[in-house]
């Protein structure tokens, strides 16, 4: 069935469909496509088996060989009580359940916790690709305290028939030096055994809140967040949509350079995501 890009957007169509960068126009980008991977990742330092894994999990799933992905999360349950995740709807609090809702989906692959697919792995692993969060926020701490710790290890995500595992950092939060190196290692390990690796990467930061804007969706800040992810060879990012710009400035932290503001980035969403 054919959407109408136009009638969803709405008001916002003309805004957003006819807008036109100008710091980083298009054809400075790596922009997905059906040979995506041949552009990219063929000519890094990845394994052939890690270039199989993320091969066939770019050409899964209703968007396969799009060079764009349609992964189901749920780390609920761990990150969020199982009860707020899951009452409404208790079926899923049955792991093979959220496999067939991604099966469904027809998703590119499912990304939730060790015990979960764990304890499906051999019904679904080759039916559907495994990415497997191997760190968690349990959210038992009271006050809560944003922290992320290993809850396993590259191997058994391996041997539970995974393609893929995933991390998360919270930049700017007390512990985050310590998670850097804890999804480092895991990272390293996990391409060492051909899995290719996916990052979380968030600001979590009670003090990047200033004056009532959250600077946790900056541009800037968030850049630099993805920019480490990349230095730590995350090969597929998780940001969220950055929704202002100027945090290094506002909160008066770090080094940046007005050009960044002034003449590279417009408070278009387009040019804030570029």
């Amino acid at each position: 069935m054919a959407i109408d890009i136009q009638q969803l957007l709405g008001d916002q169509a003309d805004y957003l469909l006819n807008h036109e960068a100008k710091a980083f126009p298009a054809d400075g980008l790596v922009l997905p496509g059906p040979d995506f991977l041949d552009r990219t990742f063929c000519y890094s330092d990845r394994s052939s088996a890690v270039l199989r894994a993320l091969g066939t999990v770019y050409s899964n799933g209703r968007l396969g060989g799009t060079g764009y992905l349609s992964i189901l999360p749920v780390d609920q349950g761990i990150e969020h009580s199982a009860g707020a995740s899951f009452a409404k709807n208790p079926k899923y609090f049955d792991p093979a359940n959220l496999c067939e809702l991604a099966l469904a989906g027809d998703c590119s692959a499912i990304a939730t916790t060790l015990g979960g697919l764990g304890a499906v792995s051999r019904r679904y692993a080759h039916r559907i690709p495994f990415i497997v969060k191997l760190n968690h926020n349990d959210f038992l701490h009271y006050p809560d305290r944003y922290d992320q710790v290993p809850f396993g290890t590259a191997r058994q995500a391996f041997e539970l028939g995974a393609l893929g595992v995933g991390g998360t950092i919270y930049f700017g939060s007390d512990q985050a030096d310590r998670q850097l190196h804890e999804v480092s290692e895991i990272f390293a390990e996990a391409h060492e055994l051909g899995m290719f690796t996916v990052l979380w990467c968030y600001l979590r930061n009670a003090a990047f809140r200033k004056d009532g804007v959250n600077y946790e969706l900056s541009a800037d800040l968030t850049g630099q967040a993805n920019h480490i992810g990349v230095t730590i060879e995350a090969d597929i990012i998780k940001q969220k949509q950055a929704e202002n710009n100027g945090g290094y400035t506002a909160l008066q932290f770090g080094r940046t350079d007005p050009l960044v503001y002034d003449q590279l980035t417009t408070d278009h969403p387009i040019d804030l995501t570029r």
